[in-house]
This record gives C-alpha cells, structure tokens and sequence, in this order.
C-alpha cells in the first residue's frame, strides 16, 4: 500500500507543480499539455485552473506525507 501511495503521490505532486508552472508562463511550455488535459476534463475546475493544479500538486504532497507515516508504523 505504500509503494501505491508514494507513486500516486508523486504523480500527482509532478502534474500539480508542471500545471502551476504552465499557468503561470500562460502556457509557454507546450510539453506540459498533459496538465490541461487534467483540468479540461472536469467541469468543475475548468474556470479555474491554476487553482486545479495547486490543488493537485497539495493532494499529491497529502499522499506521499500519508505514505512515510504508513512506512514507519511496525
């Protein structure tokens, strides 16, 4: 369950940070679409998508945090 978590986490961590950073370049990196394809899909944060991506990337921290205290339990 931990290994799930710290891959979870860190994919959404990586897809959260490169979706703030293509908000904030207005879209200067265009290798970075898979972060639009994220957001546009869901119609509740299509308004908003720089706050998506930040969203996404505490989430991702949120997991990866659960996944070291689950590690250290035994």
């Amino acid at each position: 369950m931990k290994r799930i978590l710290e891959v979870l986490g860190t994919v959404l961590l990586v897809v959260g940070g490169v979706g703030v950073v293509r908000e904030l370049t207005d879209g200067w990196f265009a290798f970075m679409g898979v972060t639009r394809v994220v957001v546009e899909h869901l119609p509740l944060l299509r308004d908003s998508p720089l706050f998506a991506h930040v969203l996404l990337a505490v989430t991702g921290f949120g997991l990866l945090m659960t996944a070291d205290r689950e590690g250290g339990r035994g």
